[in-house]
């Protein structure tokens, strides 16, 4: 069956019409025959199987039986009536009740006549019975389209309303296998379907809509989520292709005195060897004449900022400048001053730019930036703006990227060097992403999977691992009498309250008595207390972070605010206040403010007794594991993939029948498959990849790839 006769609208179909094409449209998104087409079953009703009386169990499972109605009798009850039919085969008998339109059983009803029935059975008075069952003679049973297993569509209150039943919309896919002859076009080569031993497209759609038994019905789900993943790959991975032979990189073949310089003798501590790893990646992205987008995972102090230095170092040894973006001033601020720190007596000019840098002072920053003596900028979205110019920009490291837009990183992008002298043509710098928020393996893939990814999967040596408790309110003064006695031996303490915007005042009302209650439990003068939310003024908000990290206040009560890049390696205890309340990679993220220095650190997590299963699960999590890439597993699995990035990411990938959570083994062979299939044939012109070449071609034209992640 061609494409294009797929794309007939839906009104077309026999059976739907232009009221019912209307609601399939607005309730499920069915414009085209190819859209009712990919409307998968959610769930199965299993009809190949017949049961006897005697074998009958107390489940909640359908049932079907085979037998005769040999009695009918109406029995009164205290509201109306209800009708009783005597069903029985030759192993015993049950009861089959009605509630409601009784009087239509009743005249149509064949006593003596062997009936098939189905429905789920209940134990009344010791007896089974089974209300309102469905209802076929035997004969007629046999003669019908063999649909052992029943689908179940997905379907919306509205649809049901207007009378598309589940029943309506199984006619109308029966119907759309009639037009179509249930014949169409094959999606995947022979090569593939032969080494995984796939069944045709055609046999697939049909046992996924009318499976004739569980195994066909298995077959035909691998089929169908190995051929979407498999796409949804081959765009990403010739994405990624594409650009390495497009986007020409600078080619930083010098790896020179700055970079051998740092690492023999700055260095403050021996690299792990997941550093050395990542280090290594970079190194030959930077001397391939491509573009490098890499993306840069590490948990939270798994040591990324040494990284982006030596990756600058080896800009700088090659004549260009580097800058850094990150997404709020104190985490610029911080990684300004470590980066100083880091590079001081090497030579190397280093400067910040962030909103709140003087007029007076960001002239000669872009003075210094146009003639090439500033070597490497850091700073905020400060950095976009028009008057910031480089003389050559050869990287550009962008901190927790989910944070930036896609406009803001191509106006990095667009900042690149002008090209060597005597050539034309600007080239875009070099781009390292980096993130402190794990991303699962199977998400990374599927959502970067267009970007090169690198992970650093080890902490430094002598980094002790946060021990992490769980505690009940009740606990409460013990949990006191713990910072009191770490605060004696001169540790900083946080203490955070949650903040859901939609009850901002409910939140101010939360903190504002949690901290008069630690007020008074922690009175000064023998005690400071440093306080941060989210109605303070910037300013404010500053100065009470920096009386926190000059050491000069004990205890810093907050609300989220300090979720990201506040380092403080003298804090050792961070108590997040409804626990419950927070989603793990936010528990993840404030763990990671303490563990900082050399001392033992620890993480206390205070709820209520009240807890759904859900929030067990996600402090369960947090006391077990420090690894935050398991803590993201646990993550995707609780709330899948459209949360996981953030609201305005949310339905991120839009699949049909995968799922890329519970489907990740089929999600790893669809990517090694695709990616073999790409580097054997990039053009896909050898005559086996054609029927690949031509799926793909119309995939693109009807569905692209940016339907899928939003």
């Amino acid at each position: 069956m061609n494409a294009g006769f797929l794309q007939t609208p839906v009104a077309y179909l026999k059976g739907v019409g232009p009221n019912r094409a209307e609601s399939l449209q607005s309730e499920l998104g069915i414009h085209v025959y190819q859209d009712l087409l990919n409307l998968f079953p959610n769930r199965y009703i299993d009809k190949t199987q017949y049961y006897k009386v005697n074998q009958l169990q107390k489940s909640n499972a359908d049932v079907q039986l085979i037998g005769k109605i040999v009695h009918l009798k109406t029995v009164e009850q205290k509201k109306g009536t209800r009708l009783i039919a005597k069903f029985q085969d030759d192993t015993g008998e049950m009861e089959l009740v009605w509630f409601r339109g009784q009087k239509w059983i009743r005249d149509n009803l064949k006593l003596n006549t062997p009936y098939v029935i189905f429905g789920k059975c209940n134990v009344f008075n010791g007896v089974f019975s089974m209300p309102h069952p469905e209802l076929e003679l035997l004969k007629e049973h046999q003669e019908g389209l063999k649909v052992h297993m029943q689908p179940v569509y997905p379907s919306t209150e509205k649809l049901s309303n207007k009378g598309l039943t589940n029943r309506v919309i199984s006619k109308l896919m029966q119907q759309l296998f009639l037009e179509t002859k249930g014949k169409f076009s094959e999606t995947l080569s022979d090569g593939i379907r032969q080494e995984l031993k796939l069944i045709s497209k055609s046999e697939a759609l049909f046992n996924i809509h009318f499976p004739k038994s569980q195994e066909l019905l298995a077959k035909a789900q691998f089929r169908l989520k190995f051929e979407e993943l498999f796409y949804l790959q081959m765009q990403l991975i010739a994405k990624n292709m594409l650009h390495k032979q497009r986007i020409k990189g600078n080619n930083f073949d010098q790896v020179g005195a700055l970079f051998n310089e740092f690492y023999a003798n700055q260095l403050p501590f021996e690299l792990t060897n997941a550093q050395k790893r990542v280090i290594k990646e970079i190194r030959a992205d930077l001397g391939s004449n491509a573009q490098m987008n890499r993306l840069l995972q590490g948990d939270v102090g798994s040591g990324k900022t040494i990284v982006a230095v030596m990756s600058m170092l080896l800009a700088i040894d090659n004549g260009f400048q580097a800058c850094l973006m990150a997404p709020t001033e104190i985490l610029a601020n911080q990684h300004y001053t470590g980066i100083s720190e880091l590079l001081d007596g090497t030579g190397i000019t280093c400067e910040l730019l962030t909103g709140s840098v003087k007029q007076a002072a960001r002239k000669p920053i872009h003075e210094q930036l146009e003639s090439g003596e500033l070597h490497i900028l850091i700073g905020t979205h400060a950095l976009l703006e028009d008057k910031v110019k480089f003389k050559n920009l050869g990287l550009a490291i962008i901190d927790e990227q989910h944070r930036f837009g896609v406009a803001q990183r191509s106006k990095l992008w667009h900042k690149g060097s002008s090209s060597p002298e005597g050539t034309s043509g600007a080239i875009p710098p070099h781009i390292l992403v980096m993130t402190a928020t794990p991303i699962p393996r199977t998400l990374a893939m599927s959502l970067y999977g267009d970007l090169d990814i690198s992970v650093i999967d080890e902490l430094p040596p002598g980094r002790k691992p946060i021990k992490t408790v769980h505690r009940y309110d009740s606990n409460r003064l013990k949990v006191f009498q713990f910072i009191r006695d770490e605060i004696k031996k001169g540790r900083q303490i946080y203490i955070v309250y949650p903040l859901i915007q939609e009850s901002e005042a409910l939140d101010y009302k939360d903190l504002m008595d949690g901290y008069e209650s630690i007020v008074r439990d922690f009175p000064m003068p023998e005690f400071q207390i440093s306080i941060v939310h989210g109605q303070m003024k910037p300013a404010d908000k500053e100065y009470e972070m920096q009386r926190f990290v000059n050491g000069e206040t004990q205890i810093m009560v907050a609300t989220t605010v300090i979720e990201v890049g506040v380092n403080v390696p003298n804090a050792s205890v961070m108590i997040i206040e409804s626990a419950e309340r927070f989603g793990l990679s936010q528990l993840h993220q404030l763990r990671g403010r303490v563990g900082r220095g050399a001392d033992q650190s620890f993480c206390i997590l205070m709820t209520s007794h009240k807890l759904s299963s859900e929030a067990k699960t996600r402090l369960e999590t947090m006391v077990r594991t420090n690894d935050g890439f398991e803590i993201a597993e646990v993550d995707l699995k609780l709330r899948g993939p459209g949360d996981i990035m953030g609201t305005q990411q949310s339905g991120i990938l839009n699949l049909k029948i995968a799922d890329i959570v519970k489907d990740n083994e089929i999600l790893k062979t669809a990517r090694y498959y695709a990616l073999q299939l790409l580097k054997a044939d990039p053009s896909l012109e050898k005559p086996e990849n054609l029927i690949i070449r031509h799926s793909y071609a119309q995939l693109v034209k009807y569905k692209n790839i940016w339907n899928y992640i939003s």
